[in-house]
């Protein structure tokens, strides 16, 4: 669901950026403030592992389409919201500057529709309201069906959030009625597949680590993180070095819309000064993109993120599409995403000490 700038116009994208910032600079003073000791290092732990699992597209049975996993709810149950948005903005910067996924003017309307909505909407409204509140562990039926729910609607609000973005720039031809129409219905099974693996991801928490599920959010520090940090540590560089082979070469949601009206999966953007400078910007910056490398110097085109022409007709790639440069690409993607996460957090904690 990551936009590109074509979508947009100058001025909804800083509207976005504004809302976005907005969000983020609460979110700031509330991680200055969280006295968890291990909040850092895990954000920075997890942050790799959504970078991760957001490469590894996963096919809509039936529809030629496919999602991936966003994370704000995993982010928010084992963070807390705050938090969780300062690593989606992180994931998705990295994404945007060194993978050319989703543009630069609309990386403020991404992290609304990803971050916001999912972090600061569908998890206190939903999942916080419905699990227990007197400290005890949920169940893990009740966890299950309210992991589901939530992600559901919180990819359900991103992805209107799109539409409407999208109509109010007035940059491009989509209608209203049948983009929206085409958009709703595909993200919700995104959402469904998302919610499964989300909970399924809680549940193994659920054993591993009870405390950070109980109290509702309150987490009841009873045991060391390292061996959560070692976990998704671990996962991250699997996902990243090999699972990714294995993701779908068909076009995400977004695409599959925009295919389903235009006939094509991408829309030429403006030629305005800004969209212009941003494609060059983005264009100097995205050493990776379409998330591989290869060792000659240039990158080379791979199943990921890349969208597949109705029209073609070459033979399908490889699956599982095993490369070096994908597994490099994920790695490096990764670390990226750890350092930025901790360089920010860690500043803010820093300034905290400072003025204490």
């Amino acid at each position: 669901m990551h936009m590109a700038d074509a979508l947009l116009s100058p001025a909804m994208g800083v509207a976005c950026w504004v809302a976005s910032g907005a969000a983020l600079a609460w979110c700031a003073r509330r991680v200055k403030r969280n006295p968890r000791e291990d909040l850092v290092p895990l954000m920075g732990v997890l942050g790799a592992f959504v970078f991760a699992a957001q490469m590894v597209n996963f096919s809509i049975p039936g529809t030629g389409s496919s999602g991936h996993m966003v994370g704000g709810l995993l982010l928010s149950v084992l963070l807390g919201p705050a938090p969780a948005l300062i690593v989606i903005a992180s994931v998705l910067t990295v994404q945007a500057l060194f993978f050319a996924d989703g543009g630069l003017l609309a990386l403020g309307a991404n992290l609304f529709n990803m971050g916001v909505m999912s972090c600061l909407v569908a998890y206190p409204l939903i999942y916080r309201t419905l699990m227990p509140r007197s400290g005890s562990l949920p169940s893990a039926k009740r966890l299950g069906w309210v992991a589901v729910l939530t992600s559901v609607v919180g990819l359900q609000l991103g992805a209107c959030g799109v539409v409407l973005q999208t109509h109010m720039s007035g940059v491009s031809s989509l209608p209203l009625d049948t983009f929206l129409l085409l958009m709703q219905p595909i993200h919700l099974a995104i959402g469904l597949g998302e919610g499964l693996a989300t909970a399924a991801l809680l549940m193994f928490i659920r054993q591993a680590r009870p405390d950070l599920l109980a109290a509702n959010g309150a987490f009841v520090k009873a045991q060391s993180s390292k061996r959560l940090w070692a976990v998704f540590g671990g996962a991250a560089l699997v996902v990243a070095g090999t699972l990714s082979w294995f993701a779908s070469s068909h076009p995400d949601g977004l695409e599959w819309s925009i295919e389903r009206v235009t006939g094509q999966t991408e829309i030429a953007a403006p030629t305005s000064e800004v969209h212009t400078k941003l494609s060059a910007w983005q264009s100097a910056t995205a050493l990776f993109k379409d998330y591989t490398w290869n060792f000659q110097g240039k990158s080379t085109p791979s199943p990921l993120k890349t969208s597949v022409d109705k029209s073609k007709s070459a033979a399908e790639p490889d699956w599982p599409a095993v490369d070096a440069g994908t597994s490099l690409a994920g790695v490096v993607g990764g670390l990226l995403t750890l350092g930025l996460v901790l360089g920010v957090s860690y500043l803010l904690r820093r300034r905290t000490t400072r003025t204490a």
